[in-house]
């Protein structure tokens, strides 16, 4: 990630509305959530929710796809996790008794754990 990703995905998210819409995607994970129900949630008209769906998907933290009549959005969470270590790599210049394992914690942030099977 750069500065201008950075910037792009900090300022998607630096809104209310785009906020509370990006947490409600993160909560319900990779399967995402329909359009008309992640407004009613975030209790944003349709139209409102488009524009600001549109702003995350520019900065790449969101995705749409198209399933039989719906729309259903997700969050890309590698993108955050992207953003995460950009935010925390040079952090206290490594000095691990001031970071402890924050860098760690954002390069594994949304990983799925290994179930063995």
């Amino acid at each position: 990630m750069n500065d201008h990703e950075a910037i792009a995905a900090l300022g998607a998210l630096a809104q209310e509305s785009r906020l509370q819409v990006y947490r409600r995607l993160m909560k319900a994970g990779p399967s995402g959530i329909s359009a008309g129900d992640l407004a009613e949630q975030i209790g944003v008209s349709r139209s409102s929710l488009s524009f600001h769906i549109a702003q995350l998907e520019r900065a790449g933290l969101v995705q749409a796809r198209k399933q039989h009549r719906n729309i259903f959005y997700s969050v890309e969470i590698d993108a955050m996790r992207q953003l995460l270590i950009f935010l925390t790599q040079d952090c206290c210049n490594g000095s691990p008794d001031i970071c402890g394992d924050l860098v760690v914690t954002a390069a594994f942030c949304g990983t799925i754990p290994e179930t063995g099977q």
